[in-house]
């Protein structure tokens, strides 16, 4: 039988997991892969993650990480029981695409955050993260979808989106493991106070988006949920697995997914001015904002990072207060990382809800197996990854460093399946149809519940959770 594309994500996932974990043994064994940071000259827009790599050109780097997913991923068609050499060279098409797209993403001028300004020698951005590269995968995918349908056809063994993002995220939960680690040390009351805010946010959060959407906006359970999942946790990665234990078409989620990105931009450059202004008495207040309020991983700990270099200049100018650095983004990241966690448990949380009552079929007695089939199995992948990693930390303290390194390489993969899961979703999507299917009025709802009351709602959960809790002082 061929090997479902859910099971193949959980197998790739954990082997390029394992392989990073070899660094424990004195064995850098992915070092040598690709990575594109925010860039102002091409020339030093690529190099090898590792040091230990860094007489590898990064074009032979880039060359070195195709061939390696080439190998891993063609077993995996071969496991699907799909035509290989089709698979060979539609995967080198679609490689070589995103990758660029990718690249373009990373261009100071449009990537560069307003904390990453001066370090990259300009005056101005578009401030969009390296995300952007995302949203130009999906650009490229739906012009050549909707416009080249001779040349998507030729791609189509290859693809394969729900493969390359459940990939990402079995992937991801061992990068989420160890900045979960990295906290280990914050007090324990800031640890309380991030989990306690993220549960009651999000539950108020979900449940709101998801009535509007449904009432007033008159969207399907297929919609509503990825969308109230997208902006209730954190985009991506809670659209595609939740979209995927109701079983959604693939388009659903990443349409959210591009939504929250867009969106996140929009907050990564107002809240943090907007904590400076009026929260810079209480800045552990704002960082807890900076995590319920922008809805990427990425986006959030940039802003994390502005709100404390603006709060941390404001308090020493008006107050003479000096706040120990790190703090205040240390909590964005936490809460960050808490809503990243609940992503495992809500989808397991809709698995059971659609196969015991959504989709029950009369007086049918659901099994436990039914829920199991519907159970977004990559989710699996992702509590190993993160639980592994966390486990390493609590055995050894002193192996943090090397775990953080380990997944920094991981995490290299990650970002590349899920540019490639970018562009092929734009491949298979028809600007008709979407319009039809209301892409417009997901947009309209997206504004008005986020601006409408999410931002306000994790406002005041945080000052709820953090008020009068201070950084520690400087000296």
């Amino acid at each position: 039988m061929a090997m479902s594309e859910d099971w193949l994500a959980v197998i790739i996932g954990l082997f390029i997991f394992l392989l990073a974990l070899g660094f424990f043994f004195g064995l850098d064994l992915l070092g040598w892969a690709i990575t594109t940071s925010v860039w102002t000259s091409l020339a030093g827009a690529l190099k090898p993650c590792s040091k230990a790599y860094a007489d590898i050109p990064g074009l032979v780097s880039v060359v070195l990480t195709y061939l390696f997913l080439l190998v891993i991923m063609t077993v995996g068609a071969a496991l699907m029981k799909a035509n290989l050499k089709k698979f060979a060279l539609s995967f080198t098409v679609v490689f070589i695409i995103s990758y660029l797209c990718w690249i373009f993403g990373c261009w100071a001028y449009i990537a560069a955050t307003p904390n990453q300004l001066k370090a990259s020698g300009i005056s101005w951005s578009l401030n969009l993260t390296s995300e952007a590269g995302y949203i130009i995968a999906l650009v490229v995918g739906l012009i050549i979808g909707n416009f080249a349908p001779g040349f998507a056809g030729a791609l189509g063994e290859a693809i394969r989106p729900e493969l390359y993002i459940k990939t990402a995220i079995v992937i991801l939960g061992g990068y989420l493991g160890i900045t979960a680690a990295e906290q280990l040390g914050l007090a324990t009351s800031v640890m309380f106070r991030g989990f306690c805010a993220i549960i009651e946010a999000y539950l108020i959060y979900w449940a709101l988006v998801y009535f509007i959407a449904r009432k007033y906006f008159k969207f399907s359970k297929e919609w509503a949920v990825p969308l109230a999942s997208g902006i209730s946790i954190c985009g991506v990665s809670a659209a595609i697995a939740t979209g995927s234990a109701i079983k959604a078409r693939p388009i659903v989620p990443i349409m959210v997914s591009s939504l929250v990105v867009i969106f996140a931009v929009v907050e990564l450059l107002l809240l943090p001015f907007l904590a400076q202004q009026f929260l810079y008495d209480e800045p552990m207040v704002a960082g807890a904002w900076m995590g319920l309020a922008v809805k990427t991983d990425g986006a959030a700990v940039a802003s994390g990072a502005i709100a404390e270099s603006l709060i941390l200049a404001k308090a020493s100018a008006q107050q003479g207060i000096s706040y120990q650095p790190g703090w205040i983004m240390a909590t964005t990241t936490t809460v960050k990382v808490f809503i990243d966690v609940f992503i495992a448990i809500w989808a397991f949380i809709l698995a059971w809800i659609w196969s015991t009552k959504i989709e029950k079929h009369g007086a049918e007695k659901v099994r436990l197996g039914q829920i199991w089939q519907r159970f977004p199995k990559f989710i699996l992948g992702y509590m190993a990854t993160f639980f592994v990693v966390i486990l390493i930390a609590i055995l050894g303290p002193d192996l943090v460093k090397g775990a953080k390194a380990a997944m920094g390489e991981a995490n290299v993969f990650r970002g590349i399946f899920f540019v490639m899961t970018f562009f092929t979703i734009g491949v298979i999507s028809n600007f008709r149809r979407l319009w039809e299917e209301g892409i417009g009025k997901l947009a309209l709802v997206y504004v008005i519940c986020l601006f409408g009351f999410i931002i306000w709602i994790g406002l005041f959960i945080s000052w709820l959770f953090f008020h009068g809790v201070k950084p520690p002082l400087a000296g």
